[in-house]
């Protein structure tokens, strides 16, 4: 899922001298990195927590019974999603940051249920591979002079699609559809994942200097998070070995 956040009409960059610039650009890029691999390793941990105990497990409890929490432990990512991307001018830089581990954390609640479904061994495997790939393609972003920005309008589009053809599906019960689906989402998430680390390194220009470089780092770092999560869950589809209980 791309993160529209983009403060440049508001503020303008100053100037800086080149060897300043780029020492100051491998800062906030690593800065970005860690945070939203903090946020990955925090999601693990929670998903760990919650899916210990397997059947008698916190997440069987929630997920596999009737109730409402699961809904909301489902739906508050994306409700905390929307809130950054629309109060980010408004909310501190500590704010920011707070939200964005809360966000990290319950999205590790919500994506407990992938231990219930999937053996530990393939999860490792996938998250290991996803990894990889993550980090090839993020790296092509980061270094390629090549402007992205004609693709990244192309998968937005074909984001759209695929959520509209995952809604359908979840009514269909289409074993070929859901097939093509997962084919299509790693595609399009690989490539956001090559856009989004041009857009955040672009973005560096606008904000390096500005009391906005913190907050930007953070909302690079969901986006980059989202990216991650989201390939990772659709190499699943393919990787995952079924738990046989």
């Amino acid at each position: 899922m791309a993160n529209p956040f983009d403060p440049r009409a508001a503020y303008a960059a100053p100037v800086a001298a080149p060897a300043t610039f780029d020492a100051g650009l491998r800062s906030y890029m690593l800065s970005v990195y860690n945070t939203m691999a903090s946020g990955v390793l925090l999601t693990g941990i929670v998903a760990l927590f919650m899916a210990r105990g397997g059947a008698n497990s916190i997440a069987a409890q929630i997920f596999l019974q009737p109730g409402f929490l699961k809904y909301v432990i489902m739906l508050a990512p994306l409700g905390m999603v929307i809130w950054l991307n629309a109060g980010i001018s408004r909310m501190s830089e500590s704010a920011v940051k707070a939200l964005f581990w809360v966000f990290a954390a319950v999205m590790g609640a919500s994506l407990s249920t992938i231990f219930l479904r999937y053996t530990g061994g393939s999860i490792a495997a996938t998250f290991f591979a996803t990894s990889a790939s993550f980090a090839s393609l993020s790296l092509y972003g980061y270094t390629t002079k090549r402007d992205l920005g004609g693709v990244g309008k192309f998968l937005l589009m074909g984001l759209v699609g695929l959520v509209v053809a995952s809604i359908a599906n979840i009514f269909l019960h289409s074993g070929a559809l859901d097939l093509i689906v997962s084919v299509i989402g790693v595609f399009i998430f690989a490539g956001l994942t090559v856009y989004d680390t041009q857009k955040i390194r672009q973005m560096y220009d606008v904000v390096a200097g500005t009391d906005m470089a913190g907050k930007s780092i953070v909302m690079g770092a969901l986006t980059l998070y989202l990216d991650f999560i989201n390939l990772f869950l659709f190499m699943l589809r393919f990787m995952g070995g079924g738990r046989s209980n």
